[in-house]
């Protein structure tokens, strides 16, 4: 078998592992003896050590694992801020729930409905990434606009802001149960 080839299959069977994977194991599924995929797996950890790449192998003496290389730790930390992982207060999901059923959407738009400020709402919204500034309104001023992102539509598991619960079907419940007649005691 080619290295090349060999290469690219150990790679993808790790991606997809995730976790340490036994070296016995990779060299049942590769049919090879165990020696054959430990240098096999020595040669591509230096190759990647070499190329400087992103992902590196680690191998230790019974498993093998694609990491991340540590040199770019900083640029990782960016990317997955654990501060996105608080959790979203009250008028933090009424603000999302205005603009994601009326985007695009400006804040005094948001504030109307609301019947409050939004600023910080709003603020902590596009923080968070599941809000973006999609353009602005064609008025005096020229109000920013908002919208969702596609972080909003993984949040909530959807493919589309069309899968959202349709909104007038339950706002006509409110309306109706209001409209009833209370009867006096």
């Amino acid at each position: 078998m080619e290295d090349r080839t060999l290469y690219h299959k150990i790679e993808c069977m790790l991606f997809v592992a995730g976790d340490p994977v036994p070296l016995t194991e990779l060299a049942r599924v590769l049919d090879c003896p165990l020696a054959a995929a430990r240098a096999t797996l020595s040669d591509m950890e230096q190759l990647y050590r070499d190329e400087g790449r992103g992902i590196q192998l680690l191998v230790t003496r019974d498993t093998a694992q694609l990491v991340s290389n540590r040199d770019f730790i900083d640029d990782v930390k960016q990317l997955v801020n654990p501060d996105e992982t608080k959790s979203v207060s009250q008028s933090l999901l009424e603000t999302l729930a205005v603009v994601a059923y009326r985007q695009p959407v400006t804040r005094a738009d948001i504030e109307r409905v609301r019947g409050v400020r939004c600023d910080y709402a709003v603020t902590q919204l596009v923080k968070l990434g599941l809000i973006v500034e999609v353009g602005r309104k064609d008025v005096v001023g020229h109000p920013t606009l908002f919208g969702t992102t596609d972080k909003f539509l993984h949040q909530f598991g959807i493919h589309s802001v069309d899968e959202m619960p349709d909104f007038s079907h339950y706002s006509q419940e409110v309306i109706e149960d209001s409209s009833e007649e209370i009867p006096v005691v």
